[in-house]
C-alpha cells in the first residue's frame, strides 16, 4: 500500500478513535492537556476544515490561474465540442464574466471559512492552542479569496442570525491574514512527516506569509488598476525572514527528481513539498489536470494501456511559453510534450521506441496552434492528426494509469501548494527588489541551487527580474502561480496566444487583475456591489 494511501485513511481512523471516547465532555482544548486521546479527538474534529480547497484546486482554480496566464490556450473542436459555454475559452481570452463557472470557487472557500469558524468556536476560540492549525488554514482560504477577488468578507467568527455581512477592503484582508499567521506560527507543529502532510504546520504558515509579503504591494495598493511593479513593498525584509526560517530548518531540500515530484506516486516522501493537497483516485477525488492536457485519442494505446474514460485534449501550451524551456540539459524540459509521439511505458511513464500510431499514421504534435476561425469558440477540427494534434502539451501531472471507469478520471497526483524551490526563488526576488541579503545568499546563488538540482547550466552573474520571472515559469508551470507572478511583474495585460487578437480590450482592462464576484454570490448578497469594470 502506498504511503499516501495510508495517510488518506488517517482522518477516518481518527474519527473512529474519537467516537470510542465515552466522555465527550472531556475538555480537549487546553494547551496543558497530557492525554493523547484528547489530541487525537481534536485532530479528528479539525480534519474537515483542512480540505475545502480540494475541489477548486483539482480543476476550476487550476483553470482560472493557468489559462488566464501566458502558459496555455484552450480551444474547442468544431466550435461546440469542449466549448462548454466558454468555460475555459473566456479565461484564455480575458473575457470572463460573473457567470463563468471556472471562477465560481468563491463558495467553496467561504464554506471552508465557515467550517473553520465553527470549529474554532467549538474548540475554545482563538485562545486555545489546539485551534492554531484551523486558524492557519482559514488564513489560507482568506488568501485565495483575496488574491482572486479582491475585497471579500472578513468573517472571522460565527455570525449572529441577523448579522449583516459586508466585504472588507483587500488591504484589510491582507493585514488580517498576516496577524493571524503571526499569532499562530509558534503554536503550529514543526514536524514534517505523514501525520502533518496536507495540514497546516509552522512551515506552511511561513510559506503563506512569504507569498503574502511578496505580493504586499499588489494587495494593499487600494486600486488594482493603479498597481505597477514600481509600487513600493515595505515587507521585503519580512519576506526574507520567513524564508530563512524555512531554509535554516533543514527540513526541506531539492533531492527529488523534478518530474517524479508530480507523478501519481508522489506524497509525504517528497522533500520539496512544504504544503500539498492530497488526492487519491479512490478516496480523495477531484484532481483532473491530465484529462485536459492529454491528446484526445490518448486514452487508447499511447500510454501502453487503455484508459476507461475519454480525455479532453482541449488545452495546449502557448508557443511563447514553450520558448522559455530552452536550457540545455534542464530536467524541466521533459514536462513539455511535442513533436512525434511514442507509446509510453505504464510503469516508468517514459517513451518507448514504438511510435504511437492512429489511423495508420504516427501522431505528431505541432508547436503552433491554428484556429479555423478567430472567434471566442477558438475552433480547431476534430481529427486525430489535425486539430487534436495542435499544440504541445504539459505532462507534468502525469495521467494516473490505474484509474478505473468508476473513478471518473480522478488522479492520485497530489498538488503542491508551497514548495521549497519557491522559497528560494521568492528570497532571490526579494533581494533583487531591495531586501537585505542574509546568510551569504545572493540571487545568483539561490537561482543556482534550482539550476543545480534540475541539471541546468549555472548562471554566472546576478539575474535580472525578467530572468527570474522566466526561471519561475520553468519551475512552476501548471502549479497555479503564473497569474499571480504576471500581475506582480506588471505583465498580465501583455500579448500572448490569441488573447489580444480575438479580444483587443485585454491589453487595457487592468481591472481583470481580480475576478468578478460570481453572480450567484451577488444574488444572495444583494447589498454588495460588483467589482469595478464588471
Amino acid at each position: 500500500m502506498r504511503t499516501k494511501t495510508i495517510q488518506s485513511l488517517l482522518p477516518a481512523a481518527l474519527l473512529a478513535l474519537a467516537a470510542s471516547c465515552t466522555d465527550l465532555d472531556v475538555d480537549i482544548l487546553s494547551q496543558y492537556t497530557a492525554f493523547p486521546e484528547s489530541e487525537l479527538a481534536a485532530e479528528a474534529k479539525a480534519a474537515n476544515a483542512y480540505f475545502a480547497m480540494r475541489g477548486p484546486l483539482g480543476c476550476d482554480y487550476n483553470n482560472a490561474q493557468t489559462l488566464s496566464s501566458d502558459e496555455a490556450t484552450s480551444f474547442s473542436f468544431n466550435s461546440t465540442d469542449y466549448w462548454d459555454n466558454g468555460y475555459r475559452n473566456h479565461i484564455t481570452l480575458h473575457s470572463w464574466t460573473p457567470d463563468d463557472s471556472a471562477i465560481s470557487y468563491w463558495g467553496s472557500l467561504t464554506q471552508g471559512i465557515t467550517t473553520c469558524n465553527g470549529l474554532i468556536a467549538e474548540m475554545g476560540g482563538n485562545e486555545a492552542a489546539v485551534t492554531a492549525p484551523i486558524r492557519a488554514v482559514r488564513a489560507y482560504y482568506f488568501w485565495v479569496l483575496m488574491d482572486s477577488y479582491g475585497d471579500v468578507p472578513l468573517l472571522d467568527h460565527v455570525p449572529a442570525e441577523d448579522e449583516a455581512i459586508d466585504r472588507a477592503p483587500r488591504a484589510d484582508i491582507a493585514r488580517f491574514i498576516e496577524s493571524e499567521l503571526l499569532a499562530v506560527v509558534n503554536l503550529l507543529p514543526d514536524n514534517v512527516d505523514v501525520s502533518t502532510y496536507g495540514k497546516p504546520t509552522r512551515w506552511m504558515a511561513d510559506a503563506l506569509l512569504a507569498k503574502l509579503y511578496l505580493n504586499w504591494a499588489v494587495y494593499t495598493c487600494g486600486d488594482v488598476t493603479a498597481y505597477s511593479p514600481e509600487t513600493a513593498n515595505p515587507k521585503l525584509n519580512n519576506l526574507v525572514s520567513v524564508c530563512d526560517d524555512i531554509i535554516t530548518s533543514g527540513k526541506f531540500d531539492l533531492t527529488d527528481n523534478y518530474l517524479t515530484k508530480f507523478t501519481p506516486e508522489n506524497g509525504p516522501h517528497i522533500k520539496d513539498f512544504i504544503y500539498a493537497m492530497p488526492y487519491d483516485r479512490e478516496t480523495q477525488q477531484g484532481m483532473t489536470y491530465a484529462r485536459f492536457w492529454t491528446h484526445r485519442n490518448g486514452n487508447k494505446d499511447f500510454y501502453g494501456v487503455d484508459l476507461p474514460n475519454s480525455v479532453g485534449g482541449c488545452l495546449a501550451l502557448n508557443p511563447g511559453f514553450i520558448d522559455k524551456f530552452n536550457l540545455p540539459g534542464d530536467d524541466r524540459n521533459e514536462q513539455i510534450l511535442g513533436g512525434p509521439l511514442f507509446v509510453r511505458s505504464p510503469s516508468t511513464y517514459k517513451a518507448t521506441a514504438t511510435p504511437w500510431i492512429v489511423s495508420g499514421q504516427q501522431v505528431t504534435l505541432t508547436k503552433e496552434i491554428t484556429l479555423n476561425s478567430l472567434d471566442e469558440t477558438m475552433p480547431v477540427d476534430n481529427t486525430a492528426h489535425g486539430g487534436r494534434s495542435q499544440g504541445y502539451r504539459s505532462i507534468k501531472f502525469y495521467m494516473d494509469l490505474k484509474t478505473t471507469a468508476s473513478q471518473n478520471r480522478s488522479q492520485s497526483n497530489d498538488a503542491p501548494i508551497f514548495r521549497y524551490a519557491d522559497i528560494l526563488l521568492m528570497k532571490a526576488e526579494a533581494i533583487l527588489r531591495g531586501a537585505t541579503a542574509t546568510n551569504g545568499d545572493t540571487p545568483m546563488s539561490l537561482v543556482n541551487q534550482i539550476r543545480d538540482y534540475v541539471h541546468a547550466p549555472q548562471i554566472t552573474q546576478s539575474p535580472t527580474l525578467d530572468e527570474l520571472l522566466d526561471e519561475r515559469a520553468r519551475e512552476f508551470a501548471d502549479e497555479n502561480w503564473r497569474r499571480n507572478d504576471l500581475i506582480r511583474f506588471g505583465k498580465f495585460e501583455d500579448d500572448w496566444g490569441y488573447k489580444h487578437i480575438i479580444n483587443p480590450n485585454a491589453r487595457t482592462e487592468r481591472y481583470r487583475r481580480i475576478f468578478p464576484v460570481p453572480r450567484s454570490i451577488l444574488n444572495t448578497n444583494t447589498n454588495w456591489s460588483q467589482n469595478n469594470g464588471y
